[in-house]
């Protein structure tokens, strides 16, 4: 089985809400190390925030489900970004038998998007008669 979700966002409005709340806007939505990594860079806020929604979607979710800082985009010198997830994001995964969650990010001059693909084990999903 798999699962799919995917988010775009204008950078302009991450970069206004970064401009406007800051750090309570940062430590709200991004692990300490998506802040290291993003250096309040408007373009890579957005494309984890992007990101961030693409996986709550992928887990059936939305935002009110799964908290913001409990999925983390990570990415290692020379290698593409990756998701990890934690708490009640690992709780959801297992549940729906996610063993991997696949990343796809990008963007322009004005927007940013993520593209998530999740696989499972077993079907999570039932199909109505």
């Amino acid at each position: 089985m798999i699962y799919t979700g995917i988010d775009m966002i204008e950078i302009d409005r991450i970069e206004k809400v970064l401009n406007e709340y800051n750090e309570r806007f940062l430590n709200k939505i991004f692990t300490k190390n998506e802040q290291i990594y993003c250096n309040k860079r408007p373009k890579q806020l957005a494309s984890r925030f992007a990101a961030k929604e693409a996986v709550m979607k992928l887990l059936g979710t939305g935002v009110r489900g799964i908290p913001w800082k409990s999925i983390e985009v990570t990415r290692k010198r020379g290698a593409p970004p990756e998701i990890m997830i934690h708490g009640k994001a690992i709780i959801r995964a297992k549940k729906m038998g996610i063993t991997r969650i696949a990343l796809s990010l990008s963007h322009s001059k004005k927007y940013a998007i993520a593209s998530a693909v999740g696989e499972a084990k077993d079907s999570y999903w039932q199909p109505s008669d």
